[in-house]
């Protein structure tokens, strides 16, 4: 079969200024973030080129990666490749409209018929920056879009205590545990309420606010399962639900969200004005333990930025924070991973390990494991995880493979696809030590490969 060449992508690729090594490379990168290992190299981009088609969701990955170098919005079919399939929007979730819920129930529609191309969607970077345009602009539906029965706090109650039911479940068992029932219950239960008539204006913005809280946390398990792209999408809609609910602060814990995504996946454009934004949004008009975890995000950027001493200023001021007012109410949506204390202990160790002040970082990772409620598995097990890989960095590989065995202590009964790359990185960490015949070293690198092989 003769193939037509691809005149679309080889002149795309010609205005990136990108061989094809590095349109190879870059197309991994994007996938990687995604949870995809790719083995893409510059043989298949001279292939797709050539008229060959990518596989699977490589044609999503090529297209962000050639958006990023040229730095404006590429679907598939702007590189010659073929439409998606019927009913399938490569950008729903990606923008913010006036009602989140329009684009939420599609999203949890797509969600829950499997649609694949939504778990391989990739990061935006273009995407990151919309809250920044779009935090003056407060959409408000108008009183003719709210119907049925009149909806009060005891409403508002029922649905902050099942999104915290399962976000208990989320701490305990992973992410990948009860996702499409959360969809489900917000789509059912929760989407009719927030069109609902509110008895009082401030039932409504707690209404919108709850189901925010939800729909964050749907975000954070797309993103404990390697969906970097959906979980974008479902924080972009959950700022806009918060926004819209007016409830001071929430809009800007979401933004502080997506500056620690951006972070995590080293994607540090709009981070630090995230951050800051989120902050400023909150200062001042929040409890102290709340504001302290704004400020530990903000210092993380900004000792990703480069500034040592600024960052170290600001995790000093969040750490005052946390113990001048410990009695005051933490609001609801500010507790999506639990206590502040721990994780105020954990982001001060991203600090400390960005700064390469390895000995400061082991030491705030084990504060803030030993500060988390125990049943909050996942997260506890991460953050010794962390710890472990900071006391090898030190060259105390003994302490570091006994912090290790605590960590898979932790994991029992886990679905985490954070969990399983990182016992698969704590193997490829150990194998120099094994390789000299370490002996903790071979029993732990045994235990964490029965661990992968049994799940």
């Amino acid at each position: 079969m003769t193939r037509t060449p691809n005149t679309r992508l080889r002149l795309l690729i010609e205005e990136s200024g990108l061989t094809y090594d590095a349109v190879a490379k870059a197309v991994r990168t994007v996938a990687a973030e995604c949870g995809v290992a790719l083995a893409t190299n510059k043989g298949l981009v001279r292939h797709w080129l050539a008229g060959a088609v990518p596989r699977d969701s490589t044609g999503h990955y090529l297209a962000v990666a050639l958006s990023r170098q040229l730095g404006r919005a590429l679907t598939p079919a702007d590189l010659g490749l073929p439409a998606p399939e019927a009913g399938e929007d490569d950008t729903i979730g990606q923008s913010l409209g006036d009602d989140p819920l329009e684009t939420l129930l599609p999203l949890w529609r797509l969600e829950l018929d499997r649609r694949t191309f939504l778990g391989g969607s990739a990061y935006s970077v273009a995407a990151a920056a919309l809250p920044l345009s779009h935090v003056q602009e407060i959409a408000a539906r108008t009183a003719a879009a709210r119907t049925g029965a009149v909806v009060g706090m005891a409403e508002v109650q029922a649905v902050r205590e099942m999104v915290k039911a399962f976000s208990d479940l989320d701490e305990r068992y992973g992410g990948q545990h009860g996702r499409s029932a959360l969809i489900t219950y917000l789509r059912d239960d929760v989407a009719p309420l927030c069109r609902g008539r509110f008895a009082t204006a401030e039932v409504g913005q707690q209404m919108l606010s709850a189901a925010g809280r939800g729909v964050h946390l749907l975000g954070w398990k797309s993103y404990d399962a390697g969906q970097q792209g959906l979980a974008q999408r479902y924080y972009l809609q959950s700022f806009a639900l918060a926004q819209e609910s007016g409830v001071v602060g929430h809009d800007g814990f979401v933004m502080r969200t997506m500056a620690m995504q951006g972070l995590k996946l080293h994607r540090p454009e709009h981070c630090q004005a995230l951050a800051e934004t989120g902050l400023n949004r909150a200062k001042g008009k929040v409890d102290s333990q709340t504001e302290a975890l704004f400020r530990v995000v903000h210092a993380h950027t900004l000792a990703k930025s480069g500034r040592p001493r600024a960052a170290l200023a600001e995790a000093d001021r969040a750490h005052t924070l946390l113990t001048t007012a410990p009695g005051d109410e933490v609001p609801f949506w500010a507790l999506a991973w639990g206590p502040p204390a721990p994780s105020l202990y954990s982001r001060t160790a991203k600090v400390h390990e960005t700064l390469r002040d390895y000995r400061a970082a082991a030491e705030q990772y084990t504060h803030a494991a030993a500060a988390r409620p125990q049943d909050f598995a996942r997260i506890v097990a991460l953050d010794l995880v962390a710890g472990a890989e900071m006391h090898l960095q030190r060259g105390s590989i003994e302490q570091a493979c006994a912090t290790w065995h605590t960590a898979l202590d932790h994991m029992d009964g886990v679905r985490s696809v954070r969990t399983r790359k990182a016992v698969t990185r704590m193997r490829s960490d150990l194998s120099r030590f094994r390789a000299r015949g370490l002996r903790c070293a071979a029993e732990l690198d045994e235990r964490g490969r029965d661990f992968l092989t049994q799940r």
